[in-house]
């Protein structure tokens, strides 16, 4: 999950079928904080797509008592610059061997979104640190803003869609 705001809280969801995601959950706060990764809900809502992420829309949700689920990062490395990359979307997700061109804060200033720039066989990708999703105190957020140009990675994240692929970083390994 994303943090949560206005009774609301952005949640990305896997199970054994796909990958969603839900913008704008219904939730409360006491409940935002039982959300944690395995937690199994069932979520009611309407799918739509906003700028090419497909989503469930005005989603509720309740608790289903199970089992933890946790899913396992699914490797797209290979297919990044395809088409078939897009199958995939709202997936947990890692790449692999990622050599970094540039590391950037959203609007100049540590303590917001780190847009990162990577390259693999010859071609750049754009990866997004979201702030909201990870937290600017985190290992993760430092470990991005530690990284220099040439330095090799493996990254993890939620392959997020926003007018093309715009994954959401979670984890970052420096080789």
């Amino acid at each position: 999950t994303q943090s949560w705001w206005d009774n609301k809280i952005p949640a990305y969801l896997q199970d054994p079928d796909g990958a969603y995601f839900c913008y704008e959950l219904a939730c409360c706060e006491a409940d935002a904080a039982t959300l944690t990764k395995g937690t199994k809900i069932k979520v009611t809502g309407t799918k739509g797509q906003w700028a090419g992420e497909i989503e469930i829309m005005d989603a509720k949700f309740e608790f289903v008592e199970s089992e933890k689920l946790v899913a396992e990062a699914t490797d797209v490395t290979a297919l990044l610059g395809t088409d078939d990359l897009i199958k995939h979307q709202n997936k947990f997700v890692t790449f692999k061997g990622l050599t970094v061109s540039k590391v950037e804060y959203k609007n100049g200033e540590p303590g917001d979104d780190i847009y990162v720039t990577v390259s693999k066989d010859g071609a750049s990708y754009d990866f997004c640190v979201e702030i909201y999703l990870t937290g600017a105190d985190t290992d993760v957020y430092k470990a991005f803003a530690d990284l220099k140009q040439g330095d090799v990675v493996n990254m993890e994240g939620f392959l997020y869609w926003y007018n093309g692929v715009n994954t959401h970083i979670t984890a970052v390994v420096k080789k």
